[in-house]
């Protein structure tokens, strides 16, 4: 179990962002993306906060939990945002195991000191009802069990927008980036102090 040392100063404040290509900037510029979309926001926060993005493509739930201990070893974030589980999905994995992955990486994120913003995914109806639902639920009742704020489905301004999607019909345009910053925008100021009782980031 990772912990940093009460007494050990940070060299900065620091914000990890671990995502898959939907937060790496898959088939766009990475200026354009929404992370440095929020990196570029945050330069006029009162005290300087360094956006780190540790995403990658294809990136399962395993993966990032199997990254994480280094990540948070490295940069001692004093922030996480999670945005995971899209592939696992696509590629059938049960929903439980995706489950206990995201409880893992909040449990050592918090165990490290950093506190967490979920980020949720949906999968396509062609998935089955069954499937579908119990996909869509783990992200609440992780976000209930280890009480962290969340944003249910990270999409869900530009899944059905005209030229929000490229020609893949899974990751977003340039043109999506900046909605899909403002719609996180109010669970991250909860995660970051600079705003309280959002019941829109509450699960």
């Amino acid at each position: 179990m990772l912990s940093i040392p009460l007494g050990q100063a940070r060299a900065a404040d620091r914000l990890v962002v671990l995502g898959d290509s939907i937060s790496a900037a898959y088939g766009i510029d990475e200026a354009q993306g929404w992370v440095q979309l929020l990196r570029e926001r945050l330069q006029g926060s009162e005290k300087p906060i360094e956006v780190i993005n540790a995403s990658i493509s294809g990136e399962t739930s395993s993966g990032g939990l199997a990254r994480l201990p280094r990540l948070l070893e490295e940069h001692r974030p004093r922030w996480l945002i999670v945005e995971l589980g899209g592939n696992d999905g696509l590629r059938g994995y049960p929903p439980l195991a995706l489950q206990r992955n995201l409880q893992k990486m909040v449990n050592l994120a918090q165990n490290a000191g950093a506190e967490v913003l979920l980020l949720g995914m949906r999968m396509p109806p062609n998935y089955g009802r069954a499937y579908t639902e119990a996909f869509a639920a783990v992200y609440p009742k992780v976000a209930e069990a280890e009480e962290i704020p969340l944003v249910p489905f990270f999409l869900e301004p530009v899944a059905l927008m005209d030229g929000a999607m490229q020609s893949d019909g899974i990751h977003p345009t340039a043109v999506a980036q900046p909605v899909l910053l403002d719609h996180i925008w109010p669970c991250v100021q909860v995660l970051l102090g600079q705003a309280v009782g959002d019941e829109s980031c509450t699960p």
